[in-house]
């Protein structure tokens, strides 16, 4: 695949399930002949979802990672324009000119976050309810993921305009209020970075992952609204191969 057609690809696919039939590249999904184990199989475009020695999500073993000071997070975001997506795999959130993040030390710009049930990430085997992958894009083509944890709580008041108007089937919709990504961050930025992939078809490589440790709060009613249209999203965790997690406070 040409680097410019494996960038567009790249920021069409990371992590938002986006079917690829229309393309010509087949057609997966998250159950059955066409779920995870088969992914690599279904189009020699995916075949690095097989072959890959990269992939993503992991579980993170707290015992092992390696503290560091290489990882910090450091977010510039603003209000934006939003659109709200369902694509068949999960809700997106894309955000016209949503501001920039530093992440490990390299400039990106945010371009949508997106919901996996129950999260994509574990931490020493446990999953979360709940996680969203905030999605950016570097100058020179690179992508980085900060990953969100959220636990079952009260209302998490920043997302009600998204989970109020969740699509129930495939669609978008415009936001009437502007979004600032910086409202679902916690409020530490200390977390698990490791170099992984796409943890949806292709499963390209060399994609940064931040994952923020502090969980926020979503209610049951909102996670209920979630699950009501995609009750499970999450490719299960990959094997680490060698790759060092690092910590940063």
């Amino acid at each position: 695949m040409k680097m410019t057609k494996l960038l567009l690809t790249l920021l069409v696919s990371i992590g938002c399930g986006t079917s690829f039939a229309a393309g010509g590249h087949g057609h997966w999904s998250y159950e059955g002949k066409e779920g995870p184990s088969h992914w690599g199989e279904i189009s020699e475009e995916f075949k690095t979802c097989k072959l890959g020695k990269s992939q993503s999500p992991l579980d993170i073993d707290t015992k092992v990672v390696k503290k560091s000071n290489t990882g910090k997070v450091n977010v510039n975001y603003k209000s934006s324009a939003a659109e709200l997506v369902n694509n068949g795999h999960t809700i997106q959130v894309n955000l016209a000119d949503g501001g920039t993040a530093n992440l490990g030390g390299k400039d990106y710009k945010i371009l949508q976050f997106h919901f996996h049930t129950p999260s994509e990430e574990k931490i020493d085997g446990k999953a979360y309810p709940i996680n969203a992958h905030l999605v950016h894009k570097s100058a020179d083509g690179k992508l980085g993921v900060i990953g969100v944890f959220f636990k079952e709580g009260k209302e998490n008041a920043p997302l009600k305009d998204v989970f109020s108007n969740l699509p129930k089937s495939e669609s978008k919709i415009n936001l009437k209020n502007k979004f600032n990504a910086a409202d679902i961050l916690p409020s530490s930025s200390a977390n698990y970075s490791y170099t992984g992939s796409l943890t949806t078809p292709p499963c390209s490589e060399e994609v940064s992952f931040f994952i923020l440790k502090t969980p926020i709060e979503m209610s049951n009613a909102q996670l209920g609204s979630f699950k009501n249209i995609f009750k499970m999203n999450a490719r299960p965790v990959q094997p680490l191969n060698g790759r060092t997690i690092q910590a940063t406070e």
